[in-house]
């Protein structure tokens, strides 16, 4: 397996990712909402780089109701359980691919009143999307490639490897 994003990268790319974060957060209390699976480290890792008063929640959700396939529809596997009424609301994903998720997701979120919404991905492909979706705050960009570690998985597997590596197809 080819390394794409040492351990040390990774980490020092998430100190400056949370600083902007206290910095556009000061004051504010944020709802950091974890989309499982893949980024429960990321998120972990994050969270402990905040100053900033929050609360974590988790949401389960899929387009890939066939696992290859983006469907276009959202499937809510697990959803949260506090209410989003003028919340400042900061989705934190792994990996932004094809947007189309992620856009969904926004809207949806958006339809439960938060004060407001913005996204955090490790990693976006921008190669790959389909649709206008942006992250506001991107780790790093990568090529299409088929990446694992870090909490991202092939099959279950690989999810905690320190690094971000290139699958060998």
């Amino acid at each position: 397996m080819k390394i794409l994003l040492t351990k040390e990268q990774i980490a020092e790319r998430v100190k400056l990712l949370a600083a902007e974060l206290n910095a556009d957060y000061e004051g504010r209390e944020l709802l950091v909402i974890g989309i499982l699976n893949g980024s429960f480290i990321f998120m972990a890792d994050l969270i402990r780089e905040l100053n900033i008063d929050l609360k974590v929640e988790f949401m389960g959700v899929s387009s890939y109701m066939d696992g290859v396939e983006n469907s276009g529809k959202l499937l809510i596997t697990k959803d949260i359980h506090l209410s989003l009424n003028v919340a400042d609301v900061l989705v934190v994903e792994d990996i932004i691919d094809s947007g189309v998720t992620a856009a969904r997701l926004v809207e949806m979120l958006k339809s439960r009143n938060p004060r407001s919404i913005k996204v955090c991905a490790l990693l976006n492909k921008q190669s790959r999307r389909v649709n206008s979706f942006s992250a506001d705050y991107i780790g790093f960009e990568i090529e299409d490639e088929f990446v694992v570690g870090y909490g991202l998985d092939c099959a279950g597997r690989f999810r905690q490897l320190p690094y971000i590596g290139v699958v060998q197809m």
